[in-house]
């Protein structure tokens, strides 16, 4: 695209352009609530539950409104924003220590949710689909976790939540690209 190019550019299509694609930096999964995350280099996502062997995966939402399974399936975190967390805590940040499933690095994750209700965008890390439903904000653990002020160092950098959209695997080094979403075709209507 030519700088002139850039100035025609609608809102809609800014939010779909990134100077360059992610990769996954680490996996990790969380067995059951309070227990120590695993580290691994890949992992199997579950398309409307989430990774296999992650808590989440397991449970079933009791809430009608997530038919299609919750919309905190898999949890993802920006390696950039490690550093700012480092920062404001004064000391190293193990990501372990967060409890999210996958850094990433090189994209940013927040700009992966659209503006629009009508362009649904999505993360694709090697075989698997995700959908960007929200933030993940911290919670007071992290005060146990990293120590005094944990909670407020990672107010708008705790990364994001997302649906599992198409399974498949993930390994360590994939790559990270976000897309808009090819609207949905029935194969009834492929047909005509």
């Amino acid at each position: 695209m030519t700088i002139s190019q850039s100035h025609h550019s609608t809102l809609r299509d800014l939010t779909t352009q990134f100077a360059q694609h992610g990769k996954l930096e680490s996996i990790y999964l969380r067995p059951a609530r309070g227990v120590a995350c695993v580290q691994t280099h890949e992992a199997t996502a579950l398309a409307g539950l989430g990774l296999q062997g992650d808590r989440t995966a397991l449970a079933k939402s009791l809430n009608p409104a997530h038919q299609n399974g919750s919309k905190r399936q898999v949890t993802l975190i920006q390696a950039e924003h490690l550093a700012v967390i480092a920062q404001l805590l004064g000391k190293p940040v193990d990501a372990i220590l967060l409890r999210r499933n996958l850094v990433v690095s090189g994209i940013n994750l927040l700009a992966a949710k659209s503006l629009f209700r009508d362009q649904t965008m999505q993360l694709k890390i090697g075989e698997v689909v995700l959908e960007i439903t929200g933030p993940c904000e911290p919670c007071s653990k992290m005060e146990i976790a990293l120590g005094k002020g944990a909670y407020n160092a990672m107010r708008g950098h705790g990364g994001v939540t997302a649906k599992v959209i198409e399974s498949g695997k993930l390994s360590l080094g994939d790559k990270v690209i976000c897309r808009v979403a090819e609207p949905f075709l029935s194969p009834q209507n492929s047909l005509f």
